[in-house]
């Protein structure tokens, strides 16, 4: 059974191209793609979104806590009399 549809798979062989020739960009900041793996990631996002057969994206198993840490007891710290 295959992975891909042949719609996803034409996605995927042009992101490519367009990386290889520099002219491939990613959404808001329209940044040029450099790597081969988020030119991949990209192509099967517009396949998705297309409706051709492309896996389901994995979900990171990395939570964030927004950057923010609650400060707690400081170890090793004592009172000096």
């Amino acid at each position: 059974m295959a992975k891909y549809s042949k719609g996803a798979q034409k996605k995927v062989k042009r992101a490519m191209h367009e990386k290889k020739h520099g002219k491939l960009k990613s959404g808001r900041s329209g940044k040029k793609v450099k790597s081969r793996k988020q030119a991949i990631a990209i192509a099967l996002s517009e396949a998705r979104k297309s409706g051709a057969k492309a896996p389901k994206k994995k979900s990171s198993s990395r939570k964030s806590s927004g950057g923010k840490k609650k400060p707690g007891p400081k170890k090793g710290s004592r009172k000096s009399k």
